[in-house]
């Protein structure tokens, strides 16, 4: 299995700041899904901006889709990230745009057609279980909705990678759970999935790995490979 995201021995500090990633190792694999665990401050952000190339490495390698992250040019990011869905705890939704129009942003940015954005949004919206708010504007939407939205927007491009930086912080546990059925879902039909998360309760007993973040460091604790299969069926 090919790696969609490879750290070796990454290390990262920020101006007269802590040392946030020591000498860190992780490796993501094609149509993977993984979460990443740490206390408040222990560097998940950071570690998904780096895959985003939102920001450099000071030492290590990162690679993803292929690419050396430290060499990319200026010019070549935004063709790199275009290849990525990002979704933030804050969906950021633009309020005076209807759901559709959130939802088509990166689509429009692209300079797709106007009949292939009505078709991929409302796929989009209809795997979320939102395509009968399509004309509604985020207000309207309760705190669950507006972060499905905010993952059809980032999934509406079909990206290859799918990063989520604590997408369920803001949600009640039913809503938190629905969240990250979704996750399942997308990951199922290969898209790469990396989720960073402090809801510990509820991945514990879920079939994927986890990458634990601590001092800087991270360690890679395996999913419970017996138990896969009916956990997956009974939350999917």
């Amino acid at each position: 299995m090919a790696d969609v995201v490879f750290f070796h021995r990454v290390t990262q500090r920020y101006y007269k700041g802590p040392q946030i990633l020591r000498e860190a190792s992780f490796r993501l694999g094609e149509g993977e899904m993984m979460f990443l665990t740490g206390a408040s401050g222990s560097g998940k952000s950071t570690l998904l901006r780096l895959i985003g190339s939102l920001t450099r490495p000071q030492t290590g390698q990162i690679a993803v889709l292929s690419q050396n992250i430290s060499q990319l040019r200026r010019s070549e990011i935004p063709a790199f990230r275009r290849q990525i869905g990002i979704i933030f705890q804050n969906p950021s939704l633009l309020a005076e745009r209807t759901v559709f129009d959130n939802v088509a942003l990166p689509l429009v940015i692209r300079g797709h057609s106007g009949a292939d954005i009505g078709r991929r949004v409302r796929g989009a919206l209809d795997a979320v279980g939102l395509l009968n708010k399509e004309k509604a504007f985020p207000i309207t939407l309760s705190g669950g909705e507006q972060q499905r939205a905010g993952i059809a927007r980032a999934v509406v491009a079909t990206p290859k990678l799918l990063l989520a930086d604590e997408p369920t912080g803001n949600l009640d546990p039913e809503m938190a759970r629905e969240v990250m059925q979704l996750f399942m879902r997308f990951n199922q039909i290969g898209v790469s999935v990396l989720v960073a998360t402090h809801a510990l309760g509820l991945i514990r007993h879920l079939p994927y790995r986890i990458a634990h973040l601590e001092n800087g460091r991270i360690d890679i604790q395996s999913a419970d490979d017996a138990a896969a299969p009916a956990i997956a069926e009974k939350l999917i």
